[in-house]
């Protein structure tokens, strides 16, 4: 499915990707409101094509670009047992405050909460986690 919004005409670029944090009470009465709010808060999106057309954005004071966007999996840790291609998921966080590990940004992955449903798109497989020895990284959609 083909997902267009607006983006800032320097972010238009093929390959960039971006949080979609949610609409902007600024923007309520903005007649282009419909396709700058139409992706889902939390999610990670990458502009996948360019469309020619630009607006005048007031928010931000410059042109905005007309994007197709696709949404990107969201990669998590979770316990193997969960870990099967096609499953549908209830996420839980993992109970860990080790900031400076580099498995942390998929124990604590922006914009999934506790208690969402996902589905398993893709086991990447076990990493080497020095708190849990059931973890394995995987791709949320």
């Amino acid at each position: 499915m083909v997902l267009i919004t607006l983006v800032g005409k320097e972010q238009a670029q093929i390959g960039n990707r971006f949080y979609y944090i949610g609409p902007l009470t600024e923007c309520r009465d903005c007649r282009l409101k419909g396709v700058c709010f139409n992706l889902e808060p939390g999610h990670k999106y990458e502009i996948v094509k360019l469309r020619d057309t630009e607006h005048d954005c007031e928010l931000i004071s410059e042109k905005v670009r007309v994007v197709e966007v696709a949404k990107v999996p969201t990669k998590a840790l979770i316990p193997k047992k969960y870990a099967i291609e096609g499953s549908v998921i209830t996420y839980d966080d993992i109970d860990c405050g080790r900031l400076g590990c580099k498995n942390y940004e998929y124990c604590h992955p922006i914009g999934l909460k506790k208690g969402a449903k996902k589905t398993v798109v893709n086991n990447i497989g076990k990493i080497d986690c020095p708190e849990f020895d059931n973890l394995v990284l995987v791709e949320l959609d």
